[in-house]
């Protein structure tokens, strides 16, 4: 069993920066792929970017390429979505997951996200 709960989420203007804690707890997150996804008011959740276990490979979908960074300390039981240059199409709600691969398919845990708004 996995909790996630993910933090630092909040209201920055365009061009802003946020970065997004996801405290995990349960012995298995170390061994588990770890996905952040997002969702828009009005749109389904869509994933956003991927670590492996052990943080050696990222995925990223085109839209936050350059701009996030996914990281994760495995010591410490935590992952991290750093995000850069902000724009108002990244308002959304972020979750982090345990998931089983890189691209974020095959959810086994949701965190019960955070609110992220940026203003233009």
């Amino acid at each position: 069993q996995v909790q996630l709960v993910e933090s630092g989420g909040g209201s920055v203007q365009a061009g802003g920066s946020l970065r997004l804690p996801c405290a995990a707890s349960g012995r298995t997150f170390s061994s588990s792929a770890m996905g952040w996804f997002r969702q828009a008011p009005g749109k389904e959740r869509e994933f956003v970017a991927g670590i492996t276990w052990g943080g050696g490979r990222t995925y990223y979908v085109d839209p936050v390429k350059g701009r996030f960074t996914i990281s994760r300390d495995n010591a410490k039981n935590a992952g991290y979505l750093q995000m850069n240059s902000l724009s108002p199409e990244d308002t959304a709600v972020y979750y982090c997951a345990a998931v089983r691969s890189l691209r974020g398919t095959g959810i086994d845990y949701w965190g019960q996200g955070t609110q992220v708004t940026v203003s233009s």
